[in-house]
């Protein structure tokens, strides 16, 4: 018996609290995607075939009236955006869309998002962002059209410093033999490229703000000239077999910076090492450095393009049809006032001097999508007539009820009977129903103990 009776109280104690957990609850926004593919051409894309993206738009209404969009961006093919130069950890692609807005809000939203990339070098796949967003204050009620548009892509560099050894983008004119050199010389990655060649060169292409030639420092070595971009910079010639202070060496010291360029202005440069006589040459490796850069560098930008029309979403933006707030005479004297219609009417055509034509009654907002091929928004707009203001004289005439409400005003129309939350009645009776069931069957239950004590 006890159990049948906690049972039935649990069961009327849990449909309480379901009713009151309905009756707070909010129904979800509809959202829909469209699908926009892009070609990226220059910059990180390259100039050959370019890279191909693909963009899922999603716009989303949010608490406060905002509209936020969203972009999720994928590669579609086997190429894709490259490292310009040696970085070190810390560059970042920066991704900017464009989205078109018309119907009831006009302008345009730019979802924006940015991805950190690991230690680069040339030709390294840049990661992309997980997502771009934008969002934009929508508060008149309507229809809104979002229309994805372009896309640009930016390369922002670390600032930092890379040491390049035995990469591609080094090159060698005339006679250089690679070798692994021991250990105990210390060589960076224990190799050197050496050369007794005369007008041997080695030649660096990169990306960045200065640079640095390593090598050896040790007796025999020929004198070496340096060219930047092209230009003679050494005069005079860099000479490997003394120190810095112009001794002869007498043993071996590796990885020794021989020179180092000026600062630059950040691009694309390159540095070559000329044997002057035949003798022997060294070269290590490289240090190339990225100073601070404040904003993408324009040469790295790729331009993207939309391939075919992906097509619109529209968005209903919920709201309440606005309402007069003139306010209440405190004197008998001659006024204007706005009567209330007895019928409702809809014209044809809005009220061109209406600045809001929208008269959308409060609910969950809409979304749908609009196929390819749509170039221009249209919205239906329904427009609830007001008589034209007139100058009447305020007059005090009976109530047309039989009884004034109570509380109420005479003024010959009842109150606006107040609204009410069926879901939260429903939950307070089941409540009270609850309560008073608790309170008979433990009752109940003390005048049972009470017999047996007897």
């Amino acid at each position: 018996m006890n159990r049948w009776r906690k049972a039935l109280i649990g069961a009327t104690v849990g449909m309480a609290a379901s009713a009151a957990f309905v009756a707070a609850s909010h129904p979800g926004q509809a959202e829909a995607s469209l699908v926009a593919k892009y070609l990226c051409t220059g910059g990180v894309a390259g100039d050959t075939g370019g890279v191909l993206l693909e963009a899922s738009v999603t716009p989303r209404l949010t608490t406060g009236g905002m509209l936020d969009v969203g972009w999720s961006i994928r590669y579609l093919s086997a190429k894709k955006f490259g490292s310009p130069g040696f970085f070190p950890a810390g560059s970042t692609l920066n991704l900017e869309g464009v989205v078109d807005i018309s119907g009831a809000w006009y302008g345009q939203l730019r979802p924006k998002g940015s991805q950190d990339q690991a230690e680069l070098v040339p030709g390294d796949f840049l990661k992309l962002p997980s997502g771009l967003s934008d969002a934009g204050s929508v508060q008149r009620p309507g229809t809104i059209r979002v229309k994805p548009a372009g896309l640009v892509v930016r390369f922002k560099p670390a600032k930092g410093e890379v040491t390049v050894n035995d990469n591609k983008l080094v090159t060698y004119t005339g006679d250089w033999n690679h070798h692994q050199t021991p250990e105990e010389y210390a060589d960076h990655i224990y190799d050197l490229h050496t050369t007794t060649t005369k007008d041997g060169v080695a030649k660096l292409e990169f990306k960045g703000t200065q640079v640095a030639y390593i090598g050896r420092r040790e007796p025999g070595l020929g004198p070496v000239r340096i060219l930047l971009d092209g230009q003679t910079v050494t005069d005079p010639i860099v000479e490997p077999d003394k120190d810095r202070n112009g001794v002869p060496m007498t043993g071996t010291k590796s990885k020794e910076v021989l020179w180092t360029s000026p600062e630059l202005q950040y691009g694309p440069h390159t540095i070559e090492v000329v044997n002057v006589e035949a003798k022997t040459a060294h070269v290590d490796a490289f240090r190339v450095t990225t100073g601070e850069i404040t904003e993408p560098p324009s040469h790295n930008e790729a331009v993207c393009a939309l391939q075919g029309d992906p097509g619109a979403i529209d968005v209903t933006v919920p709201g309440a049809t606005p309402t007069s707030s003139s306010p209440t005479p405190t004197t008998p004297t001659p006024t204007v006032t706005t009567p209330t219609p007895t019928g409702t009417g809809t014209p044809t055509t809005p009220n061109p001097n209406n600045s809001s034509p929208y008269s959308h009654t409060p609910g969950t907002s809409h979304v749908s999508v609009v196929t390819g091929g749509v170039r221009t928004a249209t919205a239906t707009a329904t427009v609830t007539p007001t008589r034209s203001p007139k100058p009447t004289t305020t007059r005090y005439v009976k109530a047309q009820v039989a009884k004034t409400p109570k509380g109420g005003v005479d003024t010959g129309e009842a109150p606006e009977p107040a609204s009410t939350s069926y879901g939260l009645v429903a939950g307070g009776s089941l409540l009270l129903m609850g309560s008073a069931t608790g309170g008979l069957l433990l009752r109940r239950r003390q005048a049972a103990h009470a017999g047996g004590g007897r």
